[in-house]
């Protein structure tokens, strides 16, 4: 594992002896505003006069943030975005974003293009059906030059980023599960670019971070000396308990505490622009090229982090602004976050003193650009977007085993039904798999488990399984890779963690709860088919399940023994809100969910529903009986009526009483 602290990139051709000598956009826009419409943000008024830059180095950083792998267009509601004083755009795909690239970078000698974080762990079916390597080559061939790692870029492991997305190694199969045949036709070849977190770390370990802190680029001036700017990199807080990059070997360090360290770090070796990636955000209204009533915890750390720091670019919260703020000494800085799923690219103009290598605060220039579908699309990146839309559409037909029957998620009496039963099977089967080298953020054993729970219609939050799985008569029950997809799973992992008896028994009780009207609501959990149980229909919220009558493989569940229990990580983070299941012991994560639920198809054949004799309802035709009203809730909607990503909908729904932070809830 490579464990450096800083890694270097030297650019010795971007030197110019015109360099500074352009001009940078103004309040009214100038020729290059035809095509980039957004409106800037000036540290001052200084900033404004564009012959003021003639003595200075000009430096341009763009970026893009939180893209999760959509190649093709922003999703749904998405895809209008609101900005420049009201105005409307319709936006996304990489096609138009390599041509307003293209044309943003025309004529500048340095020019730094890179993101803040979840480039993939890829939400759109063409880059994730494909271990988001679509998206990578997208980024090689628009030229990223580097990237902050955010929380999704760990929904794998370190492993995974490292080893195989930008060292190419493949696993576990090789044009099966990673490795594919890209575009130009050769095989995945890797990032051509690094991945970095300053604050990502293993728990418990002393040293030092699990990728580099931070990387230094370096420009030259019109006598040719070099100058240097650092980027400092900060990956969300507590992305190691997220629900998809939940991985219980890692640990992330404070924010602030960490982007001080390294500002200092920097500054002691002569590095004089330093410039923060963050993949963390905050909430400042709905104009993207303005920010209004800021909060949220970015801002908090603008406020306070040093000011040797030049500009803080955002990420995590898939909002969108551009503002200056002052630093603790009272100096504007660009403060801006880029949206999400290739809405924006945000530009930030530097003029660096020639002399020292600083930024000349006062001269600093900030632009959200919308990523307008209007433009003609770069050539190259469309044919990039068509090819991989062609691999999906072939391999969402690809058959992959049959079925014997129907897998509906219609509920019994007692709350079973054929799908929830599918789901719980492949939970404990997933949960006693062996893992690979590619898994290795885990802190404790892989101790195989006993048992399996899947919520089916959870309390609060969303069910891992998002649909049926229906046998298609004409095809002789053939089971396709892009129905077991979308069937199960949100991106998270199944975990197999130590638990009690008694919290198994508990679980099995807060199913039941009663609502402010007096109704009882049910919420049945699934049980993988070594388990049987019954409840009492007539008794009392907290007191239906009675631990006699709960069989693991033929044994009475015994209150006071260790069980090895698999869940999906979201349960047991108490998102979908059985509290009960919450303070587990050696957790050990396994495979992503829908990857995971393919393997298992792959594995088993041929699919046979069960009898729904799991679960058992006792007492139900006496008088007072009643085993609950269960609440299906639909899919999460915009406000518009379009569907909100699944990924994103689980995080949004999820118990508000175990929030990822104080106040509002990022989407992601």
């Amino acid at each position: 594992m490579t464990r450096n602290s800083h890694s270097t990139t030297h650019r010795p051709d971007r030197g110019s002896p015109h360099l500074g000598r352009r001009g940078f956009l103004t309040a009214l826009g100038t020729a290059a505003a035809t095509f980039a419409t957004g409106v800037p943000a000036h540290a001052t008024e200084h900033a404004r006069d564009a012959a003021s830059a003639v003595e200075y180095v000009d430096v341009q950083l763009l970026s893009i943030t939180d893209l999760h792998g959509y190649l093709q267009a922003a999703p749904g509601a998405h895809a209008t975005i609101s900005g420049n004083g009201g105005l409307t755009y319709t936006v996304g795909g990489v096609a138009p974003m390599a041509a307003h690239l293209a044309r943003l970078r025309a004529g500048r000698a340095n020019s730094f293009f890179f993101t803040p974080g979840d480039a993939f762990s890829g939400w759109e079916f063409d880059a994730a059906a494909f271990a988001d390597e679509p998206t990578i080559e997208a980024l090689n061939r628009m030229g990223l030059d580097f990237a902050t790692a955010g929380n999704h870029e760990f929904d794998k492991s370190p492993a995974f980023l490292q080893r195989h997305m930008e060292q190419a190694v493949a696993f576990p199969v090789e044009g099966r599960d990673t490795t594919f045949t890209d575009s130009s036709g050769a095989r995945f070849q890797g990032a051509g670019f690094r991945f970095h977190s300053a604050n990502v770390v293993r728990a418990g370990e002393q040293g030092g971070t699990v990728l580099p802190a931070y990387n230094i680029e370096t420009v030259r001036t019109a006598a040719g000396q070099e100058l240097r700017i650092g980027f400092i990199h900060l990956t969300a807080l507590g992305t190691e308990s997220f629900p998809g990059s939940y991985q219980p070997g890692l640990a992330t360090l404070a924010e602030i505490a960490t982007a001080d360290r390294y500002a200092a770090e920097l500054k002691a070796r002569g590095v004089g622009a330093i410039i923060l990636s963050m993949h963390d955000g905050a909430v400042a209204g709905a104009d993207f090229n303005s920010g209004t009533d800021p909060s949220g915890p970015a801002l908090d750390l603008a406020l306070r982090v040093s000011p040797d720091i030049d500009a803080i670019v955002t990420g995590h919260w898939h909002t969108r602004f551009n503002m200056m703020l002052p630093d603790p000494d009272g100096v504007p800085r660009p403060f801006v976050e880029a949206g999400c799923y290739g809405q924006l690219i945000n530009e930030i103009n530097l003029r660096l003193d020639p002399a020292t290598g600083k930024v000349v605060r006062e001269l600093t220039v900030s632009t959200n650009h919308p990523n307008t579908r209007d433009i003609a699309p770069d050539p190259a990146l469309k044919e990039v977007v068509d090819y991989w839309a062609g691999q999906a559409a072939a391999r969402d037909t690809t058959r992959i085993g049959t079925q014997s029957g129907s897998f509906l998620r219609t509920r019994n009496a007692a709350g079973e039904s054929t799908m929830g039963d599918l789901a719980a099977d492949w939970a404990l089967w997933a949960g006693s798999r062996p893992t690979g080298p590619e898994n290795d953020a885990n802190a404790h054993p892989n101790v195989p488990a006993q048992l399996a729970l899947v919520a089916t219609a959870p309390r609060v939050g969303v069910t891992v399984i998002a649909g049926d799985l229906v046998r298609d008569a004409a095809s002789g029950g053939a089971v396709t890779f892009g129905r077991v997809w979308r069937a199960v799973g949100f991106g998270d992992p199944i975990v197999s963690a130590t638990v009690t008896g008694q919290q198994i028994h508990d679980a099995l009780e807060q199913q039941w709860t009663t609502a402010d009207s007096g109704e009882l609501l049910f919420a049945p959990l699934a049980v993988s088919g070594n388990v049987r149980y019954s409840f009492d229909a007539l008794g009392r919220t907290g007191d239906r399940v009675d631990p006699a009558e709960v069989f693991i493989d033929g044994v009475a569940l015994d209150l006071a023994r260790s069980y090895r229990l698999a869940c999906p990580s979201y349960t047991f983070l108490a998102n979908d809100g059985y509290a009960a299941l919450s303070e587990v012991r050696a957790p050990y994560r396994h495979q992503r969910d829908f990857e995971s639920f393919v393997a298992y198809v792959r594995e088993a054949g041929t699919l046979t529903p069960a009898p729904l004799n799991r679960v058992t309802a006792a007492h139900t035709t006496r008088r007072g009986a009643d085993t609950g009203a269960t609440l299906d809730r639909g899919p999460l909607l915009h406000p518009d009526g379009t569907p909100v990503p699944r990924p994103e909908a689980a995080i949004l729904a999820a118990d508000p009483g175990h929030p990822t932070r104080n106040g509002p809830r990022p989407p992601c």
